[in-house]
């Protein structure tokens, strides 16, 4: 049996390895989660993702789940979630809210990646007017959203909560819609589950993300201000 490739160990330089290296998804380990680096990942197909106690780990799987915005699916009761007006959208808000309910929430499920030192550097991503929240209100209290962040065209998600039910997939509905009217490319949902099945996500090779990725990155400027301002 060959022996497995070699995880690159990273160092002082914001420069990762090529994804066709990942082995099994794992790029690379180590860095820090500056500014730069993780602009560097998501520019490059990577994204970190790793537990508490670990060393940072940098994934790039040979699989992603991604949303074409025009495969958005809709379900009848969700449909009629929307015309009830039962929630009320807000971007860029609370974004710290969301990312720490995001942690509590699967804390107090199977346990969470997302730890003090992610929350505070997508705070700093966020601060910079790279990543954003999109949220559901109701009764003037936060109940679901998700985040992610946005480099040129294209949305990286990263995790959502409901803590009443719909309240993601509403927060979710409405970045497609906000996505799509402002032609973006797809949603980028990393790894694969149920609920982005749902909603229209759907599995592509690395090789296909990639070149979705490289295009649009190129296809506009990157909208680095909050998206609450954004005409």
């Amino acid at each position: 049996m060959d022996n497995p490739p070699k995880v690159t160990i990273l160092d002082d330089t914001f420069t990762f390895p090529p994804v066709h290296l990942a082995w099994e998804g794992l790029l690379a380990i180590g860095g820090d989660l500056q500014e730069a680096r993780l602009i560097a990942a998501y520019e490059n197909g990577i994204f970190p993702w790793y537990g508490e106690n670990d060393p940072i780990l940098w994934w790039a799987p040979e699989t992603r789940s991604v949303l074409f915005l025009d495969n958005l699916h809709v379900s009848k009761s969700m449909r009629n979630v929307l015309n009830q007006k039962i929630f009320e959208l807000k971007i860029d808000n609370s974004f710290p809210e969301v990312i720490r309910q995001c942690s509590e929430l699967r804390a107090s499920a199977e346990g969470t990646w997302i730890s003090e030192e992610i929350i505070e550097a997508y705070i700093r991503l966020h601060d910079l007017g790279l990543a954003h929240s999109f949220e559901a209100w109701q009764n003037n209290q936060l109940v679901g959203g998700l985040y992610g962040v946005s480099i040129g065209r294209m949305f990286f998600g990263e995790s959502m909560f409901s803590i009443v039910s719909n309240a993601s997939k509403f927060a979710f509905i409405e970045l497609v819609r906000w996505a799509k009217k402002r032609n973006f490319g797809p949603i980028d949902c990393q790894i694969s589950n149920t609920h982005l099945q749902s909603l229209g996500a759907k599995t592509i090779h690395r090789d296909e993300y990639m070149t979705l990725l490289r295009s649009n990155l190129a296809a506009a400027k990157t909208i680095r201000k909050p998206w609450n301002s954004v005409d």
